[in-house]
């Protein structure tokens, strides 16, 4: 029996690198998917169409170039989630006071369902030093106006 955590190079199967791929008959098709699963993770990551080979019925075989860019499209895949899930729970706007500094105003959103909430703060564009914080709902507006106010009064 093979461990779990050896490489495996057969043309349906490769495990390599942390990432499982295996290619497998399209359900919804009559053609050939390939799943790309993070070694430990119950779910794949991606799962996208597979070429037929030469015979039109089954599955091209999997070779290091098709693995390599697998691997690399389902990095990229998940690089984006990530980053759009931060844009998600992060905003960010500068507002500019009456006797010029700049100040940032971040919003970060906390993922709690037991306790939803969101931080506040202000930052000082030359310095960086943070200026004020305060606990928000999770769904304060950040606008230049609330920024602002925030800013002058420490009013969320």
């Amino acid at each position: 029996m093979k461990d779990d955590h050896e490489d495996i190079s057969d043309p349906r199967l490769w495990k390599k690198e942390g990432w499982i791929a295996r290619v497998v008959k399209n359900e919804d098709d009559h053609g050939w998917a390939v799943q790309m699963t993070r070694r430990g993770d119950s779910e794949p990551a991606l799962v996208t169409p597979w070429t037929m080979g030469r015979d039109k019925v089954n599955p091209k075989p999997m070779d290091h170039a098709s693995f390599r860019t697998l691997v690399k499209t389902v990095t990229e895949v998940l690089t984006r989630h990530q980053a759009a899930a931060k844009a998600r729970l992060h905003r960010t706007c500068t507002v500019s006071l009456d006797d010029g500094q700049r100040v940032r105003v971040d919003l970060d959103i906390a993922q709690d369902d037991d306790d939803p909430h969101a931080m506040l703060a202000s930052f000082d564009e030359n310095t960086g030093e943070e200026l004020r914080s305060a606990r928000v709902m999770p769904n304060f507006k950040l606008t230049t106006t609330s920024a602002k106010r925030f800013v002058q009064t420490g009013d969320a």
